[in-house]
């Protein structure tokens, strides 16, 4: 059986930070210490359609710190999908709640590339907002 145990903990610690960066005022090297999660080479699908680049989450990133007062994050719903030498492939679901009462529910997967100095990066991701 494969052991995607750092690759989980990697989206674990990864959305506890983004939920402190998002939740409340940080000061500003909590994001810069976020984005080195990230691959230079990053990109994302959001979950409404639209293709960012690691500038464009950077961007989001430093516009977004602290506008989403008592946002909690709850993951659940991990699953390796593949496993090898240079990375992994996972998904998950996550669902969102601040408050302000706005809910959101989403199921993710990521491609992560593991660095040869050993480093799991955020290659890229894939978001689909789940209905209600």
């Amino acid at each position: 059986m494969n052991d995607y145990r750092e690759y989980f903990d990697e989206v674990i610690e990864a959305h506890r930070q983004i939920e402190q960066w998002f939740a409340g005022p940080q000061p500003p090297a909590v994001v810069e210490n976020l984005l080195m999660r990230f691959s230079p080479q990053f990109s994302m699908i959001t979950p409404a359609g639209r293709f960012m680049d690691f500038e464009q989450l950077g961007e989001l990133f430093r516009k977004a710190g602290g506008a989403r007062i008592g946002l909690r994050i709850e993951l659940c719903e991990m699953h390796g999908i593949d496993l090898h030498e240079r990375g992994a492939t996972l998904s998950y679901r996550e669902l969102q709640n601040d408050a302000t009462g706005l809910q959101t529910d989403r199921r993710s997967t990521v491609v992560f590339e593991k660095l040869e100095s050993g480093q799991v990066v955020w290659r890229h991701l894939h978001e689909t907002f789940c209905p209600a």
